[in-house]
């Protein structure tokens, strides 16, 4: 009798350490949350954010048990951390149905430059881009310690400086800078507002989402085939699919002049060159040899990995302190997949595209042959 009173004792002490872990784990989420909104986080100086960091790894070590816990209970599931707006999907927290609904309704100014991409196809890159060329290469993000998202708002999100309150780049030709991920279809329309957007690869795509999924949520990261469904997916796919979003916005670059359509992989190949279209576009004075690789440099994948931390996508949370900005900056990410999975996406991409303006021949011709080829299987068969 005695062993078992101890048993009920101990199972009892456990019971309460884990609900005391839950009222603990759910009350630094809520205070994690409200801290980072806005320029909660991304408005404070460099030492104030490095606080911020080490109070959410102390909050982290503490809480370990029941992290582990819910490590080893549940798993990344797209359907719980998703939401909806008008059939296109957004991920939980960073945005939500009523951030997505005023990122629509934004009423574009003259001024304005949007930074347009689906997820992780070089979004902070191409900020960091226009916001040099701006400043013709005298940029002082570093020196001053400002977060990227402390001036370049996030349209559709919920943790940047609001874009009603972001200020005005640049001497010559100031404007702000506005980064979206919206498909064209939801994307705010001006006639001489600038749109810069920005396609990748589709596998180097999902590959560099499958990165930071992993980074935000650590063991409770999907699998590779859970990742695939989702990326090829309409209902869950964040943003819209890879094929409807290049699709979307390459009509609607051929419709209007006031858009930019660029390759991730040429600004890999030719920086520099991608530097001097996008100070054409903005209508900015050519920039000189000097000030063309000044811009270059500091938008160079080491520049920028060795100053990450004012170039950080969204702001530190529980499960990720630090995160990485670039796992490896290459455009070949998607040799990274396995054959299985990549032939998937091509061969889906493809067929997706098929019918559609999009010149998927030239700009991606792995995806064509990969859709015709499925194509020509089904018809066959």
């Amino acid at each position: 009798m005695a062993i078992f009173g101890w048993v009920l004792a101990a199972a009892g002490l456990g019971l309460l350490f884990l609900v005391v872990q839950s009222v603990y784990l759910g009350a630094v989420l809520r205070w994690e949350d409200q801290e980072t909104v806005g320029l909660g986080y991304y408005g404070r100086p460099l030492d104030a954010r490095n606080r911020f960091k080490r109070t959410l790894r102390l909050h982290a070590r503490l809480l370990a048990p029941i992290l582990r816990l819910n490590t080893y209970a549940a798993r990344f599931d797209f359907r719980r951390v998703s939401f909806s707006h008008k059939g296109v999907a957004g991920p939980l927290g960073t945005c939500s149905s009523e951030s997505f609904a005023a990122g629509e309704s934004y009423q574009p100014r003259p001024e304005d430059i949007f930074v347009v991409t689906q997820m992780k196809c070089g979004t902070t890159w191409m900020q960091q881009v226009v916001y040099e060329v701006l400043h013709r290469g005298r940029g002082t993000l570093v020196e001053t310690g400002t977060e990227l998202y402390a001036v370049s708002p996030w349209l559709e999100g919920r943790k940047s400086v609001p874009v009603t309150l972001a200020p005005a780049l640049g001497a010559e030709r100031p404007g702000r800078i506005i980064k979206t991920h919206f498909p064209a279809a939801l994307c705010p329309e001006a006639p001489q507002t600038r749109y810069i957007y920005v396609a990748r690869h589709p596998v180097s795509c999902l590959a560099s989402c499958m990165d930071f999924i992993a980074t935000n949520v650590g063991g409770l990261a999907p699998g590779i085939e859970a990742c695939v469904e989702w990326f090829c997916s309409r209902e869950l796919m964040w943003w819209g699919t890879w094929p409807d979003h290049v699709a979307g916005w390459w009509d609607r670059a051929q419709r209007q002049q006031n858009v930019l359509f660029l390759y991730f992989e040429d600004m890999k190949r030719d920086l520099p060159g991608t530097v001097r279209q996008v100070a054409a576009f903005l209508g900015v004075e050519p920039l000189s040899e000097a000030e063309v690789a000044a811009v270059a440099g500091k938008c160079g994948f080491e520049y920028m990995q060795r100053h990450q931390d004012m170039f950080e996508m969204h702001p530190p949370h529980l499960l990720q302190a630090n995160a990485e900005l670039f796992v490896r900056g290459t455009a070949d990410r998607h040799l990274d997949i396995p054959e299985e999975h990549r032939q998937r996406i091509l061969g889906w991409c493809g067929r997706q595209l098929e019918g559609r303006a999009f010149p998927v021949e030239r700009a991606y011709p792995d995806v064509a042959r990969a859709g015709a080829a499925e194509s020509g299987s089904a018809g066959g068969g």
